[in-house]
């Protein structure tokens, strides 16, 4: 694949930025609120190719020493199941494989703070679960007076009612499992403790997108928008920062919006002028000078677009967006020039499939799916009473990245009647079809007899990155196995079948 970004670029200017923030004002300590993905970038990754999707976190491994973390959560999303969407697991599931991950770069975990905290028995046993695995835990309440009052805000009622988080290094990073966990307010609750404790301390923010030093009509920046429709998160000119040095920068509509109140808290709480003119001038983001070909960035991030899209399709058949996110994506990829032709993967899958229904009646209800290999030459699958289209696709692929034949078996059809035999004889599945994770275990298994088959299975890990497409809405295993394997699959809005249930 083509690199337009400089992840080692990257994180040494990243670097370098936050230290001279932390360094700066003779301040004692940075709260550092970290917008959008810690971990596992994956939008990053795809719209800046080049851009390692752990980068953040191994910046703040370099910096371990002087850095440590809270982790914030909103109760409403404990109670409502909220779900994160790239993983498919809920936010407090989140939060533990968050702590997991920061772990495994040897970071230092301070607390999990549960904001605007109501009682409720499921943020209850979450807190509690967290306590008896010895994470520390902290309960915010809703901030009294919270946006307008400033003066009740900064105030015992306000802030002072919140707990105390002890800290004691120089990077304090605020991050959560999404947007609205409540890192704002808790990075300026703590503001408020420090200074009446006589410590002098700063805020900054540090969100990848929108990129400011990037025009407003980018497709970089329209990705965005088109990622985070169902929040209504929209760009602008960040007018503040127009105003006070006649720069043109851009920013997102929340943080705009927020902005006045924020600067005015900041001085409340300090009793000086704000250093910050702007909401630009808060964020410590270096992306944007880490692009070293903004043609590939522009490319990739229409194709990021598209994918949104066919995205907000599914999502909306699914009934987990509205019909004006479908539309507001819908209006984006238009705005970019960008349609489903350009996706490959889309149209060859459809094809196929339509051929295969007019050649075989009794496959009515086929479904294929098309995957673009590296070399751009596009590979199908198509589902059977055997295995899912997915499963046919991922053995197609590497089959032709292994230079064999087609008709060559790499999993026998003895081991495929046996799996199919325990799903629903000893299971009790109603599907014979094995999903993709059933067949690459079984093709696991016949590595150990088959050497055709080991070398396939070799290449499975060149299939990183590869983009694919369904004629059908995948199923949650087979969507998250594709996952796994870094293959970004999209699909069209169609069932596989009419069960309710099952779908």
């Amino acid at each position: 694949m083509k690199t337009g970004f400089s992840a080692e670029k990257y994180i040494e200017e990243q670097s370098k930025y936050i230290l001279e923030r932390i360094n700066q004002g003779n301040s004692e300590r940075l709260y550092l609120e970290f917008g959008g993905k810690l971990v596992h970038d994956k939008h990053a990754m795809r719209v800046l190719p080049g851009f390692d999707e752990n980068a953040k976190i191994k910046l703040l491994h370099k910096m371990k020493e002087q850095a440590e973390i809270i982790i914030c959560i909103y109760a409403g999303d404990i109670v409502s199941n909220k779900t994160r969407h790239d993983f498919g697991i809920t936010y407090d599931l989140e939060v533990l494989r968050l702590i997991d991950t920061f772990r495994k770069y040897d970071l230092s975990i301070n607390s999990v703070v549960v904001t605007r905290y109501e009682e409720a028995p499921a943020v209850d046993m979450f807190i509690s679960k967290l306590n008896r695995r010895g994470i520390k835990t902290y309960k915010h309440r809703f901030t009294k007076g919270y946006p307008t009052d400033v003066d009740t805000i900064v105030s015992d009622e306000g802030y002072g009612a919140n707990p105390y988080i002890e800290v004691s290094k120089p990077l304090v990073v605020v991050t959560g499992p999404g947007g609205g966990s409540g890192k704002l307010a808790t990075s300026l609750s703590q503001l408020y403790h420090d200074y009446r404790r006589g410590l002098k301390v700063r805020y900054a923010k540090f969100e990848t997108f929108p990129i400011w030093n990037l025009p407003l009509k980018h497709p970089v920046n329209i990705a965005y928008e088109a990622a985070t429709a169902d929040l209504k998160d929209v760009n602008m000119i960040d007018s503040f920062h127009l105003d006070a040095y006649g720069e043109m920068t851009v920013n997102y509509n929340r943080d705009i919006e927020v902005f006045p109140v924020v600067k005015r808290i900041i001085e409340k709480i300090t009793g000086d002028k704000s250093e910050y003119n702007s909401p630009t001038d808060m964020g410590v983001n270096r992306a944007g000078f880490a692009i070293i070909d903004d043609n590939i960035c522009r490319q990739a991030a229409k194709q990021e677009i598209l994918r949104r899209y066919l995205i907000a399709e599914c999502d909306f058949k699914k009934g987990k967006i509205d019909e004006s996110s479908l539309e507001r994506v819908k209006l984006l990829a238009e705005e970019v020039g960008v349609s489903i032709s350009d996706r490959k993967v889309v149209e060859a899958a459809r094809e196929y499939a339509e051929k295969k229904r007019q050649s075989c009646n009794k496959y009515e209800n086929i479904v294929v799916m098309a995957l673009e290999l590296p070399s751009g030459e596009i590979i199908t699958g198509r589902s059977s009473r055997r295995m899912v289209a997915a499963g046919a696709v991922v053995l197609n692929a590497i089959k032709r990245l292994a230079c064999q034949e087609d008709p060559l078996l790499l999993i026998s059809p003895e081991v495929l009647e046996t799996a199919q035999g325990l799903k629903t004889q000893t299971l009790g599945y109603d599907r014979t079809s094995l999903n993709l994770e059933e067949i690459l275990l079984a093709l696991a298994i016949s590595t150990t007899k088959n050497p055709e088959a080991a070398k396939a299975a070799n290449m499975l890990k060149l299939l990183h990155g590869c983009k694919a497409h369904c004629t059908a809405i995948l199923s949650d295993r087979d969507e998250s196995t594709l996952k796994a394997l870094g293959i970004d699959a999209t699909c069209d809005p169609e069932y596989m079948t009419t069960n309710l249930y099952s779908n």
